[in-house]
């Protein structure tokens, strides 16, 4: 799971593994940024506006809607600045979901 600790999202993600006994690690985007490969792997299966959290605050401050980039440049983007991302990330073997989605979640512990 990749998440930042101030994420409620996050935080969502981690009590719901935690209620179901569930060992999760957890990669804190703020100490460790996304591998590459890893952030691929998101970005093939949603395309990558829907890993961006265009509410967010950081996307605001950071003028993404405004720029001409390319996608190269928004994933440089997105591993300097994680808040970039709905949060949280989490893969469970072949399942991945992003943001709160306990559905995906749950689709997870049953494989």
């Amino acid at each position: 799971m990749f998440g930042l600790k101030k994420s409620a999202a996050t935080r969502a993600a981690e009590r719901f593994f935690k209620e179901r006994r569930v060992k999760v690690q957890f990669v804190d985007l703020k100490e460790r940024p996304i591998a590459k490969g890893e952030l691929t792997r998101f970005i093939q299966k949603f395309g990558l506006n829907a890993l961006l959290d265009l509410e967010g605050k950081a996307y605001e401050r950071s003028n993404l809607a405004y720029l001409r980039t390319t996608e190269e440049g928004i994933i440089a983007r997105i591993v300097e600045t994680p808040e970039l991302l709905r949060l949280p990330l989490v893969r469970g073997g072949k399942v991945l979901t992003v943001g709160e989605d306990p559905e995906g979640w749950a689709r997870m512990l049953e494989g």
